[in-house]
């Protein structure tokens, strides 16, 4: 009788960097038939409905961990884009137990056809929906919610700080949006990972909208620009990770110094296959 491989999906980065990569594992997993388990979810962030699904808890986190160390399991890497992964994936298929870690998980059809498991698997648990949506709430009505994330931290030396960019850079985007939506009254819900952003520069320049700083933790942020209309951001998976729920349109701020356009918005399907 043939046992069912268990896939245990390992990387560094951040929470939306694990939630893509474990997308696209669980997709070649549903395909092939194979079980998956992301070790991330495991323990690490806790405010989604599949770290309360079999096999996400500590114990297989750590039998995982020890057992790729020791080298009782065979582990599979993609730190790489690689020409020809048909070795790896035989190894996937064909051991009963197997680690897979690195961000270049390559299966993005797959990881498409299963769209609506994975984005179920990451549903907001009901302790970060009740605290986000008491805040929704209190949005003005009917007005239309521009998600802006502010991505610095790592972002000053990463690609030699490309896309590090100044609160008068993101306002100066933000403007722009305001002059294609004149029509509409607007909401800017700004969230980010940088405390020294200068929320009276925003609250100063920013008089013709509303302007608010949830300040959730990880969590609560990702799930309040998935409620959004548009987005917002420097490029990055959390964007993209908050786009892909309600499929909103995106824009990831490449250049600060080109125009905003309607043109500048596109939606996940594309822009998970370039994520720069």
């Amino acid at each position: 009788m043939k046992y069912t491989t268990m896939i245990f999906v390992r990387d560094k980065g951040r929470m939306c960097n694990n939630i893509l990569q474990y997308g696209h594992v669980y997709a070649w997993g549903r395909e092939h038939g194979c079980k998956t388990m992301s070790m991330r979810f495991a323990y690490k962030y806790p405010y989604f409905h599949i770290c309360d699904t079999p096999y996400h808890n500590f114990p297989t986190y750590l039998f995982a961990k020890y057992a790729a160390k020791w080298h009782l399991i065979p582990t599979v890497e993609f730190h790489h884009l690689y020409p020809d992964i048909t070795g790896r994936e035989a190894t996937m298929q064909n051991s009963r137990f197997v680690l897979v870690e690195g961000w270049w998980t390559p299966w993005h059809d797959l990881f498409l056809k299963y769209k609506q498991e994975i984005i179920e698997l990451f549903a907001f648990k009901d302790s970060v929906r009740r605290t986000v949506d008491t805040k929704l709430r209190q949005l003005p009505k009917n007005h239309l919610r521009l998600g802006v994330h502010i991505r610095r931290g790592d972002y000053k030396t990463w690609h030699d700080g490309k896309y590090y960019f100044t609160d008068r850079q993101y306002l100066a985007y933000i403007q722009q949006f305001l002059t294609l939506q004149s029509d509409r009254e607007v909401t800017v819900c700004v969230c980010g990972n940088d405390p020294e952003v200068d929320k009276e520069l925003f609250k100063r320049e920013l008089k013709e909208c509303h302007v608010v700083f949830p300040e959730g933790n990880p969590g609560e942020d990702l799930y309040l620009l998935s409620n959004c209309d548009y987005l917002i951001g420097a490029p990055s998976t959390f964007t993209l990770v908050a786009a892909m729920y309600h499929d909103l349109p995106l824009c990831w701020i490449a250049d600060a110094d080109a125009p905003l356009t309607d043109q500048s918005f596109d939606h996940f399907n594309h822009l998970f296959r370039h994520i720069l």
